[in-house]
């Protein structure tokens, strides 16, 4: 069964076997709502569906509502492999160091079954908003390690500028659908 992350506009019904809903303020890059879902085609009424071949995930316990962050990007082509690879390792730690990283998954697309400029989709779920505009985004970990694979201006970059930063809220897991 192959996972999906659909972006869809936010009036749109989220279809049957998906969760999701629109997007909060903040968010970037989408069309107004966020879907997750598995099976064996895109969800039905989305304007973009990527098919994710897993790289690593965790969850970490977390009861009830949640929000449910979702980040689209496209590593550059041509960039060194080792440098893919070290960057993937830099996301995946990320949870070793920000606490309120709840569930995790590193994906890449599937690029047979659903061709796309994203090559990787990071997601995440935290408790609250502030866990991911607050301890997340401001953390030192983020900072020194992950920002510079997106930052053009820092040498060895190999993120392009364009990015779908989107979260939502939900009533319960979504990794590990």
């Amino acid at each position: 069964m192959t996972r999906w992350v659909a972006l869809a506009p936010a009036e749109t019904p989220v279809p049957d076997g998906a969760v999701g809903g629109p997007d909060l303020p903040g968010s970037v890059g989408g069309t107004g709502a966020t879907w997750d879902c598995t099976g064996d085609r895109p969800p039905p009424g989305a304007s973009e569906a990527v098919a994710l071949v897993p790289v690593r995930a965790k969850a970490v316990p977390l009861d009830g509502r949640r929000v449910k962050r979702t980040l689209l990007l496209t590593v550059r082509a041509g960039a060194d492999a080792d440098a893919v690879a070290r960057f993937e390792a830099d996301l995946m730690a990320m949870p070793d160091h920000i606490t309120t990283i709840r569930g995790w998954a590193l994906s890449r697309v599937d690029q047979d079954r659903t061709p796309s400029a994203w090559t990787h989709v990071w997601e995440q779920e935290f408790a609250d908003v502030d866990g991911l505009t607050g301890e997340y985004l401001t953390h030192p970990y983020h900072w020194t390690y992950v920002d510079r694979w997106f930052d053009g201006e820092v040498p060895g970059s190999i993120v392009e500028p364009r990015l779908a930063h989107l979260f939502r809220w939900t009533d319960g897991p979504v990794l590990g659908l």
